[in-house]
């Protein structure tokens, strides 16, 4: 089951998704060969600081962080990749590194990359290496409200 947060959030607002389970993959190109579905419509959740603030990157699995096109979007003077150390508390319902999109459930902003909008699905880790969620990025972006910006 997908975390016990995610899972009511979803359900408490009557979002129809799927729960996918599969083995274990660390990655979001290991995730769509195990499901056999296109690497652009896993989502990849990146952990981000902007200018010292801890931020959510969501990308298609297939594609990179741009961090100029990313500053640039946003205005921000200095985008990193956080590490570890720095977020490793910030999720403890979830296995470190398989965090679901939702800042908003973690008080985070989010930014999503533009090539999200092109599929009517989203898939993302369900705070677990081995289970996905599918909904509809429509409904993604209506419970999420992220920032769709240009980050690759």
């Amino acid at each position: 089951m997908p975390a016990k947060k995610l899972k009511e959030f979803l359900d408490s607002h009557g979002v129809k998704y799927v729960k996918l389970t599969h083995s274990t993959a660390y990655t979001a190109h290991e995730i769509a060969q195990s499901l056999h579905i296109s690497g652009r419509k896993v989502a990849k959740t990146v952990i981000v600081m902007i200018d010292g603030k801890m931020a959510m990157a969501v990308l298609p699995g297939n594609r990179s962080v741009n961090f100029d096109h990313f500053q640039k979007a946003v205005g921000a003077k200095k985008i990193e990749l956080a590490t570890e150390a720095q977020f490793k508390g910030m999720f403890p319902d979830c296995e470190l590194g398989a965090m679901p999109p939702f800042g908003n459930l973690y008080g985070m902003e989010v930014y999503a990359d533009q090539h999200l909008t092109d599929d009517d699905e989203i898939f993302f880790n369900a705070c677990s290496h081995s289970e996905l969620v599918e909904m509809s990025y429509p409904d993604y972006e209506r419970l999420v409200k992220p920032n769709v910006v240009k980050l690759t």
